[in-house]
């Protein structure tokens, strides 16, 4: 069969897709080698919605100063071109380990855009960008376990990897059948509050944002994941990386950067994670880490090499979340049929130990303990 109708068949019902090899792919690397990076403007900042299957997400990361860590999240999923969905999504964990976390999954009715396609709207739901394209605000009232009124405002400039933030995937990358694409705001503050039934959370403190598109199925674009979000009183840093299924030739795409208010440090397709110790999962089989190292290498705008790194152990996880018990049926359907899926996401914060970035620019060494939040999720054993 022609390789564009093994797609076509893959994108409708599933199946695991052919081997087309890394000549399959374009990294989002190949434009970093040139750009390493491109500051984002407001009109960067617009949902793509695009036409056929595909998971588009906006992702706020909250550090409370109070202790307390959340992500507020809006998905708007795809499913082969014929039914959209919608879910907002809350995750709240506490200062105390022992309590449990607080979570919220609600479906979205009534989803709509701004007509510059910058702000997000539903049903008792609203995520709107600014004027100056600087800040976020985000409130919900669809549950009313976590009701969410909070701003997020960029202290250092938003950016994507390369020219665009863009992976292309296809057999003719000049008419590519799937991208990824990841676009930042690495280092913000946040304001303002979730109520839940035991009370209101003040989340003053810092935040990181991520825009995400996957324009193909998910277990298609990638096999692995890994993320990390660093935020100290002077810098943040972060990765995403993710791992392709073998059809695209268990490529590495890796993203990340180090800021501090004001300005990018250096940024761009050069960071690298290493599970430096593991563990087997005994009710999925999976190597959870247990100990882990991040690194960023590249240079300023003014030439200077600057190189970073993070590790240590992870210490107990926040949460081991089962994807498939956890998300809206569109997911379930895009991954019904593929053989060998079992999406599950690791999620971390270590308190025990303080978490310190080593950052070297030029001949200037930086040490800064901060806050670490970090996932590694597994989706094929491909």
């Amino acid at each position: 069969m022609f390789n564009w109708a093994k797609q076509t068949l893959a994108n409708v019902v599933g199946t695991e897709e052919p081997i087309y090899g890394p000549s399959a792919i374009k990294s989002v690397a190949e434009d970093a080698k040139q750009t390493p990076y491109t500051e984002l403007t407001r009109d960067d900042m617009k949902w793509a919605t695009v036409d056929g299957t595909s998971v588009e997400t906006q992702t706020f990361y909250l550090m409370a100063d109070s202790g307390h860590l959340t992500f507020i999240q809006v998905i708007y999923s795809n499913v082969v071109g014929i039914r959209t969905t919608c879910q907002f999504n809350t995750k709240i964990f506490y200062p105390d380990p022992s309590k449990p976390n607080l979570w919220s999954s609600t479906p979205l009715s009534d989803a709509d855009f701004s007509d510059d396609k910058t702000s997000f709207y539903a049903q008792d739901c609203a995520v709107e960008l600014s004027e100056d394209g600087k800040s976020y605000t985000i409130k919900s009232m669809n549950d009313k376990k976590s009701l969410v009124n909070v701003k997020v405002t960029q202290t250092a400039p938003g950016f994507v990897a390369g020219k665009n933030g863009k992976t292309l995937y296809g057999t003719d990358l000049s008419h590519p059948w799937g991208e990824m694409r990841h676009a930042f705001w690495p280092r913000c503050v946040a304001e303002g509050s979730i109520i839940t039934e035991e009370g209101t959370i003040d989340f003053k403190g810092k935040a990181f944002f991520s825009h995400a598109l996957q324009g193909m199925k998910p277990h298609h674009a990638a096999a692995r994941w890994n993320f990390a979000n660093f935020q100290g009183p002077t810098y943040s840093a972060f990765i995403m990386e993710f791992t392709t299924p073998p059809s695209y030739g268990s490529t590495i795409v890796s993203v990340g950067g180090v800021v501090k208010d004001g300005e990018v440090v250096t940024a761009g397709s050069q960071p690298v994670v290493k599970h430096l110790k593991t563990k087997q999962d005994s009710e999925n089989d999976w190597p959870e880490p247990t100990e882990a190292k991040y690194t960023w290498t590249g240079a300023t705008k003014d030439g200077k090499p600057a190189e970073a790194f993070i590790e240590g152990p992870l210490e107990d996880k926040l949460d081991r979340i089962d994807v498939m018990a956890e998300v809206p049926g569109f997911v379930k359907t895009i991954v019904a049929s593929a053989v060998g899926t079992k999406p599950y996401i690791y999620q971390y914060s270590p308190r025990k130990t303080p978490v310190t970035l080593k950052l070297k620019i030029g001949d200037e060494e930086i040490s800064e303990e901060g806050r670490l939040f970090c996932e590694a999720t597994f989706i094929s054993g491909e």
